[in-house]
């Protein structure tokens, strides 16, 4: 029998190297920049182009499809999702579709989509002006929440709590327009919406559907800074069975509205006093290496189930694995400025339950205002007995990483950075 090959869109060399532990052939899409050599020992093709431009993707998937016979589309980054569903509906493959991914994608779309079928979701509407952010304040109340359409990482991010906040909302919104950040090629800041705020403790749901079985396999209690960026991620989340079970209730019910029925998804929501809300969901595992701590928690691996499924090796759990530990994480910062000196990382790494500490700043290099997941200057991940112990692992290495900086940047306006 003919070896099943699978095509999979960007991602770490996880991805690949996973995919082939499973028996599959690998087509890899991947900008140039990023295929190494340990790639091409193990793909049997690779198309290096830009893959957010479908014009150039479309001949070339379809010619490579004559040739390679790949059966599945997969990706586990955001860049590649709707990527992969036009290639689904171009090559009619079964997988999530253009429509589904974009209504993930699009946070406008999700929430007009959500509140025509009848599904519980906020109040939101386009911002074409600050005028459009009063007519929303007026109708909906304060606090409100600005967002781009296609953002991620948290960058430009507003929280509106009264009318005098308008037309700094608005002038926010003119900087951000169009700027040229760091992945500005897959995350274009030109559209915002508002969208009624959601308050109450936030989590993430980690989830894999089988056929249109969704099976909820981590409940993630999520820290986050004042300015809606993420500090750290906690597995198990620390809330008694019967929320837990409300969150797990809401996402199912979500995830139903919105069309999905095969992958992998990570849902975040906040346990608002009328209910579970969701903020936005994707599909494709939890970024911030979620994946690795609802390995750790669980045993369960997301990325392989993602790039894989189905196989032999990887059949479909009936239920959600046992609990085996708790794993966190924890983000690193330090104070604006040029870093002077760093230590204590080594350190760190030899602390009880610490599984991996990572620093992207050394001297010389520039620590930015937190303004988004992109100014976070490395993280933690540790394990423990409960929640608790996990993340008291996580702050004693947080604690033992020290970077000094120096005199402050100079401003560089909206650019996310790394």
């Amino acid at each position: 029998m003919a070896q099943e090959r699978v095509l999979i869109i960007g991602g770490r060399i996880d991805n690949v190297r996973k995919a082939v532990e499973q028996g599959l052939a690998v087509v890899c899409l991947q900008q140039p920049g990023q295929f190494t050599p340990q790639h091409a020992e193990l793909v049997d093709a690779a198309l290096l182009v830009d893959f957010s431009d479908w014009s150039v993707v479309k001949p070339l998937v379809s010619a490579a499809h004559k040739v390679y016979g790949f059966t599945r589309v997969v990706t586990t980054g955001e860049a590649g999702v709707e990527v992969a569903g036009r290639i689904n509906d171009l090559l009619g493959l079964k997988g999530v579709s253009y429509e589904v991914a974009r209504r993930l994608r699009d946070k406008l779309a999700m929430r007009e989509h959500l509140a025509r079928v009848g599904a519980a979701t906020v109040p939101a509407a386009e911002v074409t002006g600050p005028e459009s952010l009063e007519a929303f304040g007026a109708a909906h109340g304060y606090p409100f929440v600005v967002k781009p359409v296609d953002g991620i990482a948290s960058l430009g991010v507003q929280l509106v709590k009264g009318p005098e906040q308008v037309a700094g909302a608005w002038e926010r919104i003119g900087e951000l327009r169009g700027s040229d950040h760091a992945f500005a090629r897959y995350f274009p800041l030109d559209r915002f919406i508002a969208e009624g705020y959601i308050d109450g403790p936030e989590f993430s749901v980690e989830a894999f559907t089988f056929e249109g079985r969704h099976l909820v396999v981590a409940v993630t209690e999520k820290l986050t800074h004042g300015n809606f960026v993420e500090a750290g991620h906690v597995i198990p989340a620390r809330i008694d069975r019967a929320t837990e079970r409300r969150l797990e209730l809401a996402v199912a019910e979500f995830l139903d509205a919105v069309g999905l029925t095969h992958g992998p998804s990570h849902t975040e929501l906040r346990l608002s006093p009328a209910g579970p809300r969701v903020i936005e969901s994707h599909n494709r595992p939890g970024g911030d290496r979620i994946r690795d701590l609802v390995e750790a928690a669980y045993g369960f691996d997301m990325e392989a189930y993602t790039v894989a499924h189905p196989c032999a090796g990887l059949p479909a759990p009936g239920e959600r694995p046992p609990l085996l530990r708790a794993a966190a994480t924890r983000f690193l910062s330090a104070e604006p400025g040029r870093v002077v000196r760093v230590s204590g990382v080594e350190e760190a790494r030899g602390l009880d339950g610490v599984q991996d500490v990572e620093l992207s700043v050394s001297a010389g290099d520039v620590v930015k205002d937190l303004a988004s997941s992109w100014d976070r200057i490395g993280q933690v991940i540790a394990v423990g007995a409960d929640a608790d112990a996990a993340l008291a692992a996580c702050e004693a290495a947080a604690a033992a990483v020290v970077v000094v900086t120096g005199a402050e940047a100079e401003p560089t306006g909206p650019e996310p950075g790394r």
